[in-house]
């Protein structure tokens, strides 16, 4: 991080971290080898199939210690459904790994949600919830009903430079 440069918290709550597809396994990965930086990640039609091996992962939340994160998952009951000339390979499915995926992090007690649409894998379902999805991972943050709070109302300002 360039916390001299920028105005950003080093505590990993306030650090969240997001992707679609391949970049939800990788947000989701960050987070799990990274809980001390990054403790809220939000995947949209999270790749978690047999791309390099990414269907472990519910697998392997089971199998390890509980981490500090907290998940947002949404995908689509018409993403990719691994049915490839009538065979059909569960380990390919993106619908069927994220349910997957939710059910073990759901068991081992994480703080999740999910959203599960009628999207393909590139359809607007995830823009649509996204409002929802960030009000969610961000929920506990501190709220100012002060309406001279100006800090609370703008936006936040890098740090002064020092000479």
């Amino acid at each position: 991080m360039r916390y001299k440069e920028y105005n950003v918290s080093r505590d990993p709550e306030m650090h969240g971290i997001g992707g679609s597809s391949s970049g939800a396994i990788a947000a989701f990965t960050v987070a799990w080898e990274r809980p001390n930086h990054f403790r809220k990640v939000l995947s949209n039609v999270g790749s978690f199939v047999n791309l390099r091996g990414g269907q472990v992962y519910p697998e392997r939340v089971l199998a390890n210690e509980k981490k500090p994160i907290r998940v947002f998952l949404c995908d689509g009951r018409n993403d990719n459904r691994a049915i490839r000339d009538g065979a059909y390979d569960e380990k390919r499915d993106w619908f069927y790994q994220n349910v997957r995926l939710m059910k073990a992090l759901t068991q081992k007690g994480y703080d999740m949600n999910y959203s599960w649409g009628m999207n393909l894998q590139w359809q607007n379902f995830g823009r649509a919830i996204m409002p929802e999805m960030m009000r969610w991972l961000w929920r506990d943050g501190p709220v100012s009903t002060d309406p001279n709070d100006m800090v609370e109302r703008a936006f936040r300002q890098p740090p002064a430079k020092k000479n």
